[in-house]
């Protein structure tokens, strides 16, 4: 099978004769460059629009494209089944148990006969478990739940971050953010708000805006407060409690307290904070395809997340830079109610941004729907693929047609489209590409994932179960003091007034301090020839222990505060915990400032990466894998030019056969006075394989297509001898011999290219910058007392805010 990784391909199926309607051996390659245009993806239930989205999100994992799927239906998951040695056993926990009831057959034999059906299956199309095995290796799927910890919980109310630069920037989009962040909360509490006349979300709004121009992630309990009492006077001319008085605010901030305190939502608060680089990429720069199953939501629920979703989706899409390239997709299972052609949800006005906006930063939006009558046609007219299934009624084929006009009308032909959409079946479409000069009808390939169905509650917790405990051992540790000893004073001990003592900022009501060793530095790294110029402020605390070395910096912690929100004094009523003896003497700390002096010097660096393969290095402050991800981007947009590169060389090539070929063939076939295009496609095809992977329906261009067109109306009129066919034959057998030549130069060429590459495997060659001892910079070493709440167990928790 051809290398279709090598050349950015989609492998999606193979090409339907109209005219017969028999499937044939030609393939149909999705060029991923395309989906920078973004698809839609249309078809009734049955149609087979989920296996076309699941191979289509496969191609893209096999390409390193990382993906976010939203699910609503719960079919998504199922990329999560797949089985490189097609066994048995990986198959019956996933079987439908009434179904081998059904048939009269056991568990253990109904997965037997899944495991033969999809390895048979798979082989009909050219694929087995080693490219499972590839699927696998090249990107991780995760399934996420929001409000619910069946799968992965995900943090979404915990707090409202505020957007970069950027976006802060662009007026229009920080706007767009502020209000859908203001309708999402509003949607939980059933408040239908206009941003206009609606004082609810005029109020929000105001917070949120108030809060994020002064570079503030807004936490739930914060904003519940600012509801009560705003951090503005007025809105716009008038004085706040007189647009929304203080008892009326008070009923609102209420319904948001019962809110979060009902049972179950404060799954809403745990998990990861939603963060679309961490959906996208793992912390090695590996591709992710991170489901967002929210079948388990109402619908306010689900508007709300989708609506948070898309907000922070599009403020990492505005930190990247442009591309021509795919770099990541956003695929939608089902979009009814999310882009509805009158209505105007919270989502319409976050998915148009990104169907205008999107293709400069390389994400491709693929949108699927078996509703195509209550879409936003409108919207979607910048669209630049359709695959479209087989459709239910006949307003839903009008409502398609009236969409496809909008796309393509100078070449639309209404008869002949609806004639090819009358004929479809199962689990073929027609592949409608502006990028491509024909439209073709395809059979979409074997899955490589088991098609299961929707998933269940239990099935989905079970295949989380792993990514849940490595999301809990990788969670950061909270400080806790050794051992659980009760305090011994109400009193701060008493120390040597050179010894600068200090407090951490507490949240919370009875505190009990505990003491650390706390140091405050500098560290500046610069070096020209790899462009570091960088400083770093450091705040780092270390347990006292007992014995010769009771400061071991090795085991210090890097605190998130910074020094200037320590405290000299501490909270009132607090208790203290006893203080070891060698943070009494006054001259340890001298000695431990030599110690941390040490430290530094060793420990901290700037740690840089090298491709020597690109020739480019990382960014100061740039992660292995941040580094990695953009040299995969890198890879991709090389690869995409010298694709580029060679279609258009055998392009020309190819064209110049062909129309050589033609000629032959219209010689050769004049007395039966027809056309010979349907026979020039055939001709080329065999033993081309590889220039129709490249070329694909590329081939020839609009005027190409009429004036060959042209040719072969006029080829009628022209009557020649008997030596004149014999001459011709000779001709077409030169030209066919000439195309697989050219098939075999292509293919070597192909072979030589350097452009399956994957970022993870790449060796990086680790460059070190370190500080000067001039460039280290002590500003203290001192006693810190820590806060800690402790519970009726005698648990402690830091209080300390994170």
């Amino acid at each position: 099978m051809i290398d279709f990784e090598k050349l950015g391909a989609f492998y999606l199926g193979k090409r339907v004769d109209e005219s017969t309607g028999e499937l044939s051996d030609d393939l149909v390659l999705y060029d991923s460059k395309d989906l920078t245009t973004h698809a839609i993806i249309i078809g009734m239930t049955g149609s087979g629009k989920t296996g076309l989205g699941i191979g289509l999100l496969e191609e893209a994992a096999m390409d390193h494209i990382p993906v976010i799927a939203i699910d609503p239906k719960g079919d998504m998951g199922n990329l999560m089944l797949t089985f490189p040695d097609l066994a048995a056993r990986d198959f019956e926990p996933w079987i439908n148990a009434r179904q081998a009831s059904d048939e009269g057959m056991s568990s253990s034999d109904f997965a037997s006969a899944q495991a033969e059906l999809w390895r048979t299956g798979l082989a009909s199309w050219g694929q087995d478990g080693a490219r499972i095995a590839r699927l696998r290796q090249n990107a991780e799927v995760r399934i996420y739940t929001p409000g619910s910890n069946t799968g992965l919980p995900v943090s979404v109310l915990q707090s409202f971050s505020a957007p970069g630069p950027d976006l802060l920037a662009d007026a229009d989009l920080y706007r767009e953010r502020v209000q859908a962040t203001a309708t999402g909360i509003l949607s939980l509490l059933e408040v239908d708000a206009d941003p206009i006349s609606s004082r609810e979300h005029i109020l929000l709004s105001q917070v949120l805006d108030h809060a994020w121009q002064q570079g503030q992630d807004l936490e739930i309990a914060n904003l519940i407060g600012a509801i009560q009492n705003p951090p503005v006077r007025k809105i716009g001319v008038m004085d706040v409690d007189s647009v929304y008085p203080p008892k009326e605010r008070f009923q609102l901030a209420m319904r948001l307290n019962n809110l979060l305190a009902a049972p179950g939502f404060d799954a809403w608060l745990q998990g990861a904070p939603l963060k679309a680089a961490d959906l996208l990429y793992d912390q090695n720069g590996k591709p992710r395809i991170s489901v967002m199953s929210i079948a388990h939501l109402d619908d306010a629920q689900r508007m709300f997340f989708v609506s948070m979703l898309l907000n922070e989706i599009i403020a990492w899409m505005r930190s990247q830079q442009g591309t021509s390239s795919l770099r990541a997709i956003l695929y939608m299972d089902e979009i009814f109610g999310y882009l509805p052609p009158t209505e105007n949800p919270p989502s319409k006005r976050l998915f148009l941004t990104l169907l205008k906006q999107a293709r400069a930063y390389g994400l491709g939006l693929v949108l699927a729907t078996q509703n195509p009558v209550d879409l936003d046609y409108k919207g979607l007219s910048n669209t630049g693929t359709w695959f479209i299934g087989r459709l239910q009624t006949e307003r839903d084929k009008a409502r398609v047609m009236e969409g496809l006009e909008g796309v393509r009308s100078e070449t639309f032909d209404r008869q002949k489209m609806e004639k090819t959409l009358a004929g479809l079946g199962k689990r073929r479409f027609l592949l409608h590409n502006v990028h491509e000069d024909a439209a073709v009808v395809f059979n979409t390939r074997w899955t490589m994932s088991y098609l299961a169905g929707p998933l269940t509650r239990d099935q989905i917790s079970s295949l989380c179960s792993v990514a849940r405990q490595q999301a809990a051992s990788s969670a950061a540790p909270k400080l806790s003091p050794t051992g659980s000893a009760p305090p011994s004073s109400g009193d701060a001990p008493v120390l040597a007034p050179g010894i600068q003592q200090v407090y951490l900022p507490a949240e919370g009501g009875s505190l009990v301090y505990y003491p650390r060793v706390i140091a405050a530095c500098d560290v500046t790294f610069s070096d020209a020839r790899q462009n570091v110029d960088e400083r770093r402020s450091m705040l780092v605390t270390v347990e006292i222990g007992e014995g010769p070395l009771p400061v071991d910096w090795d085991r210090s912690d890097l605190m998130s505060l910074s020094a200037d929100s320590l405290l000299d004094a501490p909270e009132p009523a607090a208790q203290y915990a006893e203080c070891p003896s060698a943070a009494a003497g006054e001259k340890n700390y001298r000695e431990w400032e030599k110690s941390l002096m040490q430290w530094l010097r060793k420990t901290q660096l700037v740690r840089l990466y090298r491709s020597n393969k690109y020739r480019i290095t990382s960014q100061s402050g740039e992660a292995e894998g941040e580094f990695r991800v953009r040299l995969q981007q890198l890879a991709n947009e090389k690869r995409d030019e010298a694709v580029g590169d060679l279609r258009k060389r055998y392009g020309s090539k190819a064209l110049t056969l062909e129309n050589r070929l033609l000629r032959a063939e219209q010689a050769i076939e004049r007395e039966q006075q027809q056309s010979t295009k349907k026979k020039l496609d055939t001709a080329v095809s065999l033993g081309t394989a590889v220039l129709g992977a490249l070329l694909g329906r590329k081939r020839l261009t609009s005027t190409t297509a009429s004036r060959v067109g042209s040719t072969i109306r006029t080829a009628g009129g022209a009557q020649k001898e008997a030596s004149d066919v014999a001459r011709a034959k000779e001709t077409a057998q030169k030209v066919r011999a000439d195309l697989e030549a050219l098939n075999v130069e292509l293919q070597n060429e192909i072979d030589a290219l350097e452009t399956a590459f994957d970022a993870q495997t790449e060796t990086l060659e680790e460059l070190l910058v370190k500080p000067k001892t001039t460039d280290i910079h002590i500003g203290f070493v001192g006693l810190a007392w820590m806060p800690y709440l402790r519970d009726a167990a005698g648990r402690l928790t830091p209080a300390w805010p994170a």
